[in-house]
């Protein structure tokens, strides 16, 4: 005889209903340590291959107690009807069924509601070798990483798929780069664990349900400062895969779009998470480096290649018609504003509008220190040499411009953003 649970909903909708099916005759397997999820939509061909394998494979390698949870989300085939009946015919199998259609919404689910310290994911297809399945929950049970993903993409990797996918896919992590600055190397490898608690402290934060799940569950996590662990894996790509690609992307764009906005107005609380779970840096990195310090000159350094070039690229276009000095004056002003946001908001992790006109004004003090010492090179540079070429002129404006950087960041640290 079979019972269903209290029906549950997850997070991000009221009106997903969650039937989980337990087996009152079965002895009580006890509390799993891994709980592994197949998110399965319209998958009746390959389900029983799948839990059969990963069934055989568990109880032979992983020296764990494991649950193999099937989350049907939505299926209109004979899915659910054989998900019930794997959960039936094995004690370490259970099956949840959501009415509405996501992978994310399927993870958040189960993942929410899961006993498990450790939960992990993987699809249905089996395209993942699954003797990568211990390696990937390994750090996490020794304590060692927050999260662990399989990745596609390194050289230790084996993979069999098109061109076209191949393709996608390394486009697609090298767009998160660019983007979201992230480190990972493969966002969507259908492959991946997480420590239970972690996961039920981002999962909140976490909009998509969707494809774009994975992506930024774990751009959340590397922001909030926690360790995610990867492991090459041997991917052999399902020929009769129904991804809409195209769907796909544009999702993905979006999302991306969607964080970019929620970094930049420093709506996400990401800092308590990093604090709750002790990733920080540990800092000073030397002895008699002040802490943070280190950090603070590389983001100083990247803020202040770009304005550099900013300021290059003005100083140049303006030059033929306002003159030097004009040329100076104007691009510093314009760089200067920016710079000064730009500080604010990644050298030293200033967020909200408090305070930010006075920071603002103080920057164009800064400013006006940075004008004074290169226009007084440019100055001294005419005072002594009649006719300089551009060449020259340039090469002063830049070794001026990197003075004044250098006294712009020790102003911004001591001054202006003491307290940061």
């Amino acid at each position: 005889m079979t019972t269903a649970t209290t029906p549950m909903t997850t997070p991000t909708t009221s009106t997903t209903s969650v039937h989980a099916v337990r087996h009152d005759h079965r002895p009580d397997p006890g509390r799993p340590v891994v709980d592994v999820v197949i998110p399965v939509h319209n998958e009746e061909a390959d389900l029983p291959r799948c839990v059969r394998r990963l069934r055989d494979h568990l109880s032979t390698y992983v020296p764990y107690p494991c649950r193999i949870t099937i989350a049907d989300n939505a299926s209109t085939d004979a899915t659910w009807a054989i998900a019930t009946e794997l959960a039936a015919e094995y004690p370490e199998v259970e099956a949840v069924h959501l009415d509405l259609k996501g992978r994310g919404r399927a993870l958040r689910t189960v993942w929410t509601d899961s006993p498990a310290p450790v939960l992990a994911y993987m699809d249905v297809d089996l395209s993942t070798d699954l003797a990568a399945l211990l390696p990937l929950v390994a750090p996490i049970l020794s304590g060692h990483s927050d999260l662990a993903i399989g990745t596609r993409l390194t050289r230790q990797s084996r993979v069999l798929r098109g061109p076209r996918r191949e393709l996608v896919s390394r486009c697609y992590n090298l767009l998160l780069r660019g983007t979201l600055v992230a480190r990972f190397s493969d966002a969507q490898c259908g492959f991946k664990a997480i420590r239970g608690d972690v996961a039920r402290r981002l999962l909140p934060l976490v909009e998509d349900s969707g494809w774009f799940f994975d992506t930024e569950l774990l751009v959340l996590a590397e922001r909030a400062g926690l360790r995610i662990h990867e492991v090459p894996v041997d991917w052999t790509d399902d020929p009769d895969s129904r991804v809409d690609i195209v769907a796909t992307a544009l999702e993905d764009l979006r999302g991306i779009v969607r964080l970019g906005r929620a970094f930049t107005t420093g709506r996400l609380p990401l800092a308590r998470v990093r604090a709750e779970f002790g990733r920080g840096r540990p800092e000073p990195l030397a002895a008699g480096v002040p802490a943070g310090l280190s950090r603070q000159l590389l983001r100083f350094g990247a803020v202040g290649v770009l304005s550099t070039l900013a300021y290059l690229g003005l100083f140049v276009t303006l030059r033929p018609g306002v003159g030097a000095q004009a040329a100076n004056l104007l691009a510093l002003l314009v760089t200067a504003v920016a710079n000064t946001a730009a500080n604010r908001r990644l050298t030293f992790g200033v967020r909200g509008r408090e305070a930010a006109g006075r920071h603002q004004a103080q920057g164009l003090l800064v400013f006006g220190l940075g004008l004074a010492l290169t226009s007084g090179s440019l100055a001294l540079l005419h005072a002594g040499v009649a006719a300089p070429g551009r060449g020259v002129e340039l090469a002063v404006v830049v070794a001026a411009n990197l003075a004044a950087t250098l006294l712009r960041f020790l102003l911004l640290r001591r001054w202006v953003f003491r307290a940061a």
